[in-house]
């Protein structure tokens, strides 16, 4: 697809603009969509140095596998308000004027000036990088390239055992040829796994019919003017006729490096993501925020949406991203994010791992907080994992006892819902598409998870937010109420007021005069006491028994569910009658009050779960879940004890 606008003659068109984006890569588009979004009253223009509109370079091996055709991987964009500039390089900016020099000599002036230039491949210093069929890839002309190529190759090397280097050995097995990866680190994908994860990977590449080689180092490529082998450190000669070098990325800064621009690795950034100069920024791979580069697209886009909303005038303060990765390497699940690497220490981390299903994964805590997550192989809740990173949150023991157990630290009802993330919450992360997005295109019609993906491009590179999608269509509805929800709300309230009148206000005094009516009999007489005391137990045996009811099939099958539920908390009226009839609700002392607390306790627990079971249709998702959870929990705590209590309570009063 050839340049939308080529400069010809500088006269016919406007050279001035309120917004200048150089680069059109997925971050510089992003900014200008999320500008378009919003309604922005400001003349824009991007500029892109190759000849293409803006593409999705996570498609490019796909393309070059043969999988994907051309057309399929450009990016939809509306650009029609927007002035675009294809194959034409800026290869100058003067911040004094304001002013750009394209690569024609043609000039532009900016009020504000966005550089998202992104990176280039880093190439390793090795004799013969220069010869033929010596190749990189991380742009479209590449992928043309080796698309071309991969038809007469018959023995490739791919230097550089990362993502790009992966994705490329596979796109050329295409015409069956024996492509061999080496990495000079210990395992693949060094940065972002771990040695054990490395070598799940290095299995399943190595099953798919690739060779392996790590810790394995390329001194030399061969050959008179066209490449015929390769030499390793240890002296190996390897026979090819293909090279790619896929060894890493650099920041592409080449623009500001003749002018006043502060750079250091890359393009150095405030919270603001300016430069040094006020009206010049610089987002995605380029820019340098508080000494820390981000090779990965999901950075750029939390940038860019900073950016936009700043250029529109708002208050932002950008902090930092927390870097993760979530992709299927040739269709094999791999999310890494936080410490967990060669960084991470032993001691900090637990680990889960089931070789029948070649899953792996690991999480490292410290100081009692979530700081890395690592899995290989299918993991559901990514989305969940990534906001704990981030905002390290507290891991318990049970945590730990049941990552050990099932791999998962939270249970399957604390998942979160899609639906109530956060509209700036990335749901895909290889195209950035967000909550906000989603909600968006189903306001207008695309209602399933078919038409999602066609609308937006979530969950069309790598698949693996495909659940996500699934949950946010499907979990936008409320729940259904329970059956008889109504008949079990009131009693759940009686017991709730009364149990709280039991735990707040102090309990009913003895009478003082013989001449008034003997109604405190109740407590002083022992034959009512223990009518009193054995109703209690007796309430209490048959509330265990309708707990454990599901052990008994041939009675629970005779009344429906719901209809035990409503018994379970009608008898909890009766019991506060009882310990009325028992106790007048005072506490007492040592036995007394613990057994007295447990017993409050459990009422105003039971009560909390059958008012949040009742009103589960009206709360929200996750208000409904907290409230189950504690309630549930904490019912289950209290109830341990009682049994115990109550025990040495009656053996006490008979003994004495």
């Amino acid at each position: 697809m050839l340049a939308e606008c080529e400069i010809t003659n500088t006269d016919l068109l406007p050279i001035s603009f309120d917004i200048i984006v150089i680069g059109s890569g997925p971050v510089g588009v992003r900014l200008v969509q999320n500008l378009i979004k919003n309604n922005v009253n400001k003349s824009i223009a991007i500029f892109g140095d190759e000849p293409w509109a803006p593409y999705n370079r996570i498609h490019l091996s796909a393309l070059v596998s043969g999988d994907y055709k051309e057309p399929s991987i450009y990016t939809q964009t509306d650009f029609s308000n927007i002035t675009t500039f294809y194959n034409q390089k800026i290869s100058e900016v003067i911040p004094p004027s304001k002013k750009l020099i394209d690569s024609q000599g043609n000039h532009f002036y900016y009020s504000d000036l966005v550089i998202a230039t992104g990176s280039k491949p880093f190439i390793p210093k090795i004799d013969g990088v220069d010869l033929k069929n010596v190749y990189t890839f991380r742009d479209l002309n590449d992928a043309q390239h080796l698309m071309s190529r991969s038809v007469s190759t018959r023995k490739t090397v791919i230097i550089g055992g990362g993502l790009l280097g992966l994705e490329a050995a596979k796109a050329m097995q295409r015409f069956n040829t024996e492509v061999t990866v080496i990495e000079h680190n210990m395992w693949l994908m060094y940065s972002q796994l771990d040695e054990r994860a490395g070598g799940y990977l290095k299995r399943y590449i190595e099953g798919l019919e690739i060779n392996v080689l790590c810790s394995t180092r390329v001194d030399q490529i061969t050959g008179t003017d066209k490449v015929d082998g390769i030499i390793f450190n240890n002296n190996k000669f390897l026979e090819c006729d293909t090279v790619i070098i896929a060894a890493g990325i650099v920041p592409n800064i080449d623009l500001v490096k003749k002018s006043d621009i502060k750079y250091g690795k890359g393009i150095r950034v405030n919270d603001q993501l300016q430069t040094n100069d006020k009206n010049i920024y610089a987002i995605g791979e380029c820019a340098e925020h508080r000494d820390r580069l981000y090779g990965l697209i999901a950075p750029g886009f939390e940038q860019a949406a900073a950016l936009s909303l700043h250029l529109q005038g708002m208050p932002v303060n950008y902090s930092g991203s927390t870097s993760s990765t979530q992709m299927k390497v040739i269709d094999y699940s791999v999310f890494s994010i936080g410490e967990v690497g060669h960084s991470a220490r032993k001691r900090e981390t637990i680990i889960y791992q089931d070789h029948q299903k070649e899953v792996y994964r690991k999480i490292t805590v410290i100081n009692g907080k979530l700081r890395g997550f690592l899995a290989i192989g299918p993991f559901p809740n990514t989305q969940r994992i990534q906001k704990a990173v981030s905002k390290q949150e507290k891991i318990w023991p049970w945590h730990i006892s049941r990552f050990k157990d099932k791999g998962t630290l939270w249970l399957e009802d604390d998942l979160e819902n899609v639906a109530d993330w956060p509209a700036t919450a990335i749901v895909c992360n290889c195209t950035g598409v967000t909550r906000g997005q989603l909600e968006l295109a189903k306001s207008k019609g695309y209602d399933s998870v078919e038409k999602l993906s066609e609308c937006t491009g979530a969950s069309t590179v790598c698949g693996s937010c495909r659940h996500l999608l699934s949950n946010f269509v499907n979990g936008n509805t409320r729940p259904t109420p329970v059956k008889a929800y109504k008949a079990l709300l009131m009693p759940s309230l009686i017991v709730g007021f009364f149990s709280l009148f039991i735990l707040l206000l102090p309990g009913l005094v003895y009478n003082n005069s013989i001449q008034a009516f003997n109604w405190d009999a109740l407590w002083r007489d022992n034959l009512f006491k223990q009518i009193s005391g054995y109703s209690i137990l007796g309430i209490s045996v048959l509330i265990s028994f309708i707990s454990v009811r599901k052990r008994f099939r041939n009675i629970i099958e005779k009344w429906d569910f719901a209809y035990w539920r409503i018994a379970h908390v009608a008898l909890g009226v009766f019991i506060i009658i009882a310990l009325l009839a028992h106790t007048g609700f005072r506490f007492g002392h040592n036995l007394n009050f613990y057994l007295m607390v447990v017993f409050s306790g459990l009422i105003f627990s039971g009560a909390i779960a059958g008012t949040g079971i009742a009103s589960d249709h009206k709360l929200s998702r996750k208000s409904a879940r907290l409230i189950r959870s504690f309630s549930v929990w904490s019912h289950i705590i209290l109830l341990w004890p009682l049994p115990a209590l109550l025990g040495f309570h009656i053996l006490k009063t008979y003994f004495y």
